[in-house]
């Protein structure tokens, strides 16, 4: 890659998240356009750009990018509500990356490859990695649904958990070991379901209830053994 893009990322990644206090993110979420760290903020951003690149030659993308990043947080301060803070704040780092691609492909003459799209190996990395999100996830819920649990265990205490979290649980489990098999790291696999049995023993010791233990180790072992055999699968075509 591109050491000017690496810059200019690096100085994005300091001024966002290292640099920008939450007091600062607070005053302009309430004053949005009328605070001044709102433009303290685009400054630090400007300030770095030249810090990284260690010369005042890049003041054209450095003042491009400021602008650039002070309309986009102008827009996110303007339109998010407190129900779509977390929906602006994806949107807004996206922005932020695109603008500066832009710049880059601009300023230094780089023309973005998108060649690998029409790759078929990356084409069918990606499609095992997507049937192993929301359409795996789907699969394991309608077949162990017949033995789902009450929501509270024998000693009355509640079971219930956050929204969804099995489910978004499931899935990064599921891309972990879709990794590890595709990069020939099958010994991090007996990592992930040790950990998981670490973390879930807790609950099953406590809820003594044998239908919860069952109803947990048939989901976890059907999610693992999807990931698997996906995996090996796509390995398999791949070669």
């Amino acid at each position: 890659m591109e050491i000017a893009l690496i810059k200019l990322l690096l100085a994005h990644i300091l001024g966002d998240f290292f640099l920008q206090p939450n007091s600062w993110v607070t005053e302009k979420e309430q004053l949005k356009l009328k605070s001044a760290k709102l433009y303290c903020h685009v400054a630090i951003h400007v300030a770095l750009i030249f810090l990284v690149f260690m010369s005042f030659n890049v003041w054209k993308i450095a003042l491009v990018i400021g602008a650039t990043h002070l309309v986009i947080d102008a827009m996110k301060l303007s339109f998010q509500k407190i129900k779509t803070q977390r929906l602006w704040f994806f949107i807004d780092q996206l922005l932020h990356i695109t603008a500066i691609v832009i710049c880059w492909s601009y300023y230094y003459g780089n023309n973005i490859d998108f060649s690998f799209l029409n790759n078929d190996r990356f084409l069918l990395f990606a499609f095992g990695a997507l049937l192993l999100t929301s359409p795996a996830a789907v699969f394991i819920r309608v077949v162990i649904a017949r033995w789902m649990p009450n929501a509270t265990n024998t000693t009355g205490l509640s079971t219930t958990s956050l929204q969804d979290a099995g489910k978004y649980i499931g899935i990064m489990e599921r891309l972990l070991i879709y990794l590890f098999v595709c990069t020939h790291h099958f010994e991090a696999v007996g990592f992930l379901l040790a950990a998981k049995s670490i973390f879930r023993f807790g609950d099953l010791k406590d809820a003594h209830d044998i239908k919860l233990t069952e109803y947990v180790l048939i989901g976890t072992l059907l999610s693992f053994g999807i990931a698997l055999v996906v995996a090996l699968a796509v390995l398999a075509i791949s070669l």
